[in-house]
């Protein structure tokens, strides 16, 4: 069983770090789409990630356009916080890819648009707060998944 946790055009070197120490924590693959507002060898980056790194299953893609050329016949889910459906009402299966969007403005509005029937959020219960941090809303949705499929071998 594997998750695929999708970034697109991640800015903060430490979102990135945590959520891939996530990735690996819940056997999730990694992709990385550039452009990034930071380097791989940020320390930053590494700090977050501490030494797993190295073991993390992780891609990098150069655009956008190259990743969608090769995964767009795969089961895609977008995440923004103009989503209408509740991420617990996504139908999770094994290698399904969990799109999200960088961390100043999210994904693209021509993307949220072309993909509205696979667009969820993340209820937010204060009218406060407009979104969560980064690496906090892919650990929401990743443990979601984990939740629904329970993947054998998990405690």
């Amino acid at each position: 069983m594997a998750l695929n946790i999708v970034l697109f055009e991640p800015e903060i070197p430490n979102n990135t770090g945590n959520i891939g120490r996530l990735a690996l924590a819940s056997g999730s693959k990694l992709h990385l789409v550039k452009p990034f507002g930071f380097e791989l060898n940020d320390k930053r980056l590494k700090r977050a990630g501490l030494d797993y790194w190295q073991h993390l299953n992780l891609e990098i893609y150069d655009s956008i356009e190259a990743f969608f050329n090769k995964h767009q016949h795969k089961n895609l889910v977008f995440f923004s916080s103009h989503g209408q459906q509740p991420h617990w009402d996504i139908p999770y299966e094994d290698d399904i890819f969990l799109i999200f969007g960088k961390e100043s403005v999210g994904l693209p509005k021509a993307i949220t648009k072309a993909n509205e029937n696979q667009l969820y959020k993340i209820p937010l219960y204060n009218e406060h707060i407009r979104s969560l941090n980064l690496a906090n809303a892919v650990s929401i949705v990743i443990y979601e998944g984990l939740r629904q499929l329970k993947p054998q071998g998990l405690n």
